[in-house]
């Protein structure tokens, strides 16, 4: 078994990446046990509702909810050639007295749609928790370094300095959206209900002989029964695929943020001003015995990359179902919904992990805000002279001149950026020698950066946070 285990394909999203409580929901477990629930949760309303069914019968339902032959369901299947009737046979075998009455006036939807929808609805909620404490983990680290002068980028190059808190901002705010997105998706989400074949509820009209009221509250009992406030009113064989487009193209928009924070950090690491964990055994390269991969955010790129295109598969689902319903849907949706939830699923316990242990290198910040900063802070050296009474043309012209020198020992010389020694060498900025370590302070050029900060986490992200209140904590630890 262990040989055959190993001789076949599994999924890497199955066995790498996603969680324990996210390969549950996609479960054939979960899936045929829900089924299960839902022919329950038929018949007893149903029987509420005056038809012919014996508490002997729902008992012997409820006690073969989560017993499944899946051996005699396969062979059910193999001769049948329909998944749903080969677990009808196999729950009925399992129910001999119920048998008789389960899936009655439904179609195959009845059972397959509404535990899409279930799984759906509850893979957005193991999803969400796990946002949230990414949120969470990176605003302690906006506010750690809040104040750390940095420099920004723009065009990836150089530009007005930020601080690393801020930057950290930019990525909790798309995380934020993202938390905004899912939680309307889980909360658009409704029950298929009970809607017959091609969605009018004419069997179960035949069954409660034309008393609509009757049909009307079997939908709204069910529904309820299932944890849903509302079913869609109206469906064809299936409930709309466009529900399909929206779920995971929210997820698809979640691949996206993902793959921009880890990018940036990437680029970051790169100039070692920033690195995401790195454990004591940990081997970055098989050949390069000193390098420090990010392994991690470049793991979270490409699971966010293949996240980002399964968008396609639901479009081209949805536009082409005909008319009622059409089955060329079904083997796909098998594939991509389980895919994008255990794929984001991969994405947010990365990106968790990554967040819990950044590192920070102020020293080398440093060092690259020092050989920028001299040609950022010319405009402030031009103000000093002339309120020192010299002429803003002339002194425009002397920092030109010099600057352009100090550019060609960078660029042709391979030095250090040596502007600073320059003015301080030359007569005509004697008048301001004295100010020039205070005009060149990083921190009196990163704006409101600090203040934004601050508002941001108090008035936006501490709000969101507590909606997740005593489900924040706890670290992740990745397997691989």
């Amino acid at each position: 078994e262990t040989k055959m285990a190993h001789e076949c394909y599994a999924s890497p999203l199955n066995s790498r990446y996603s969680s324990t409580e996210m390969k549950f929901n996609f479960s054939d477990q979960k899936k045929f046990s829900t089924w299960r629930k839902l022919w329950l949760l038929l018949a007893e309303s149903e029987k509420e509702l005056g038809l012919e069914i014996s508490d002997e019968q729902l008992d012997e339902m409820r006690k073969n909810l989560n017993t499944i032959d899946y051996e005699r369901a396969a062979e059910e299947e193999k001769k049948l050639r329909h998944d749903v009737m080969a677990h009808v046979h196999t729950f009925g075998a399992a129910c001999p007295k119920a048998a008789p009455i389960i899936h009655l006036g439904a179609t195959s939807c009845y059972v397959g749609d509404n535990t899409d929808l279930i799984q759906l609805r509850d893979g957005i909620d193991i999803l969400l928790p796990k946002l949230a404490r990414c949120i969470s983990r990176l605003a302690s680290f906006a506010e750690q370094y809040k104040d750390l002068p940095t420099l920004g980028f723009t065009h990836l190059q150089p530009a007005q300095l930020t601080t690393v808190g801020k930057r950290c901002c930019l990525w909790i705010q798309e995380l934020l959206m993202d938390e905004y997105n899912l939680s309307e998706a889980r909360d658009n989400i409704r029950f298929r209900g009970v809607k017959g074949t091609t969605g009018t509820q004419a069997s179960f009209l035949q069954l409660f002989e034309g008393d609509h009221k009757k049909v009307k509250e079997l939908d709204r009992k069910v529904t309820a029964k299932a944890g849903f406030k509302k079913s869609y009113m109206v469906t064809g064989q299936t409930y709309s695929r466009k529900v399909d487009v929206d779920v995971i193209a929210r997820l698809s928009s979640l691949g996206s943020t993902a793959h921009k924070i880890c990018t940036d950090i990437r680029l970051l690491a790169s100039r070692k001003e920033i690195e995401e964990p790195f454990e004591k055994n940990q081997i970055g390269s098989s050949a390069m015995a000193y390098k420090r991969n990010p392994m991690r955010c470049e793991r979270v790129c490409s699971l966010a990359r293949h996240l980002m295109t399964l968008i396609q598969s639901p479009l081209n689902t949805a536009a082409t179902q005909w008319m009622e319903r059409t089955l060329d849907d079904s083997a796909n949706r098998r594939i991509t919904l389980a895919e994008a939830f255990l794929a984001a699923d991969g994405v947010l316990q990365t990106l968790q992990n990554i967040t819990e242990g950044l590192v920070v290198y102020p020293k080398v910040i440093e060092r690259y805000i020092a050989q920028e900063l001299p040609f950022m802070a010319t405009e402030n050296f031009i103000m000093a002279m002339v309120k020192a009474g010299g002429d803003r043309q002339e002194c425009h012209e002397q920092i030109r001149v010099l600057s352009h020198q100090a550019g060609d020992t960078v660029k042709m010389a391979g030095g250090d950026n040596d502007l600073i020694e320059r003015i301080r060498n030359c007569s005509y900025f004697e008048p301001i020698h004295a100010q020039l370590d205070q005009l060149m302070d990083p921190s009196t050029f990163i704006g409101r950066a600090p203040q934004q900060v601050e508002e941001f986490l108090e008035e936006e992200v501490n709000p969101v946070l507590e909606k997740y209140k005593g489900q924040l904590e706890g670290s992740v630890t990745l397997a691989v």
